[in-house]
């Protein structure tokens, strides 16, 4: 069984939503391991001069959830002490 979570994540770009949206995806990957989906829930622009300057957008990521036993043995994996240089 899989048991998924969902945050939510705001996200701009100077180029376009499709630029924002991939900004989020991107920052999220940093962090979040077995992302599924992006749903765009909202997108706005902040307008200067008659142009758009900044296109932003409010974003929901699913991830699965890792189990616990996953989990410690990646930490593990981390936390292994560097060897000595003699």
């Amino acid at each position: 069984m899989s048991v998924l979570k969902v945050i939510e994540i705001l996200a701009s770009s100077t180029k376009s939503w499709e630029d924002a949206a991939a900004n989020a995806l991107a920052e999220a990957s940093k962090t979040i391991r077995g992302i599924r989906s992006i749903y765009i829930k909202e997108q706005n622009a902040t307008v200067e001069n008659g142009k758009i300057v900044d296109y932003r957008i409010n974003a929901k990521i699913t991830f699965n959830i890792q189990k616990a036993e996953k989990a410690e043995k990646k930490e593990m994996k981390v936390l292994k002490p560097a060897k000595k240089k003699k």
